[in-house]
C-alpha cells in the first residue's frame, strides 16, 4: 500500500480502504485459481496496482467518462483505475469466464459501484468509450481491429480518444504502422526498478460509426 500512497497523495479514506483490501482478496482467489502469477502476487501493489495506475499519470479521466478494459484478467488495469476515478464508468471484459468471476467478487467485496464486468470477447462489446485500456493482451494491430468501432466521437480529455495500452520492451516494430502513437515512459512517473522498460502507449482512434 505504501507505493500507492507515495504517488497518489489525495486519496479519500474510502479509496485507501479499497486499495488496502486488494491484497487479501487476490491472495485468497489466487489460492483457488491462478489469476495472478505466483511470483507476482507478493508484489501485487507494484506489479499490478501501481502499474495500472500509470495510465492515470498519463491521462486522468474526467467525471462521466466511459472506459473499456479489454482482456482485464483479474481486473487490471480496470479495478485500480475504477477506485481512483469513482465518477467514471468502467466496463471490464475478458474471454475467460472464471477471471470475470474474480473481478465481480473483488468489485462487490470492496464496494465499487462504477464497474460492470462481462464474460465477452472485445468484438462483442456494445457501446462507445472515451478510452480503451489494456495490459499487453495482444499485439497492437490485432488490438486495433478488435476495438476500432468502440471509440466515442465526443472529446472530453487533453489526449484524443483512443487506446491507452500498458506494454514493455522495444515497441518499434509493433508500432511501425501507427505513426500517431505516443509512448510515455513509466519511469518518468514511478521510480521502482520494475518499470524500467515499461510504457503507456497512447494511440488516438478515429470515430467509426
Amino acid at each position: 500500500m505504501e507505493y500507492i500512497l507515495k504517488y497518489f497523495t489525495n486519496l479519500t479514506a474510502t479509496q485507501i480502504e479499497q486499495f488496502g483490501q486488494l491484497e487479501a482478496l487476490y491472495k485468497d482467489w489466487n489460492a483457488k485459481i491462478n489469476v495472478i502469477s505466483r511470483k507476482d502476487i507478493d508484489e501485487l501493489y507494484v506489479r499490478h496496482v501501481l502499474h495500472a495506475l500509470a495510465i492515470a499519470k498519463v491521462q486522468p479521466f474526467k467525471s462521466g467518462s466511459k472506459i473499456l478494459d479489454v482482456g482485464t484478467g483479474g481486473g487490471f488495469p480496470g479495478i485500480p483505475l475504477a477506485i481512483l476515478f469513482p465518477d467514471v464508468k468502467f466496463t471490464l471484459v475478458d474471454a475467460i469466464g472464471k477471471k470475470i468471476n474474480v473481478v465481480e467478487n473483488v468489485v462487490s467485496s470492496i464496494g465499487l459501484t462504477n464497474v460492470s464486468a462481462f464474460h465477452l470477447r472485445a468484438e462483442k462489446v456494445k457501446g462507445e468509450f472515451d478510452f480503451v485500456v489494456s495490459r499487453a493482451v495482444t499485439n497492437m494491430p490485432d488490438f486495433v481491429k478488435w476495438i476500432r468501432k468502440k471509440v466515442a466521437k465526443k472529446q472530453r480529455h487533453e489526449l484524443k480518444n483512443g487506446i491507452l495500452y500498458l506494454k514493455g520492451g522495444d515497441l518499434t516494430e509493433e508500432l511501425k504502422d501507427f505513426p500517431k502513437a505516443t509512448l510515455y515512459a513509466i519511469p518518468d512517473f514511478f521510480e521502482e526498478d520494475f518499470f524500467e522498460t515499461k510504457k503507456v502507449v497512447h494511440l488516438p482512434i478515429k470515430y467509426k460509426p
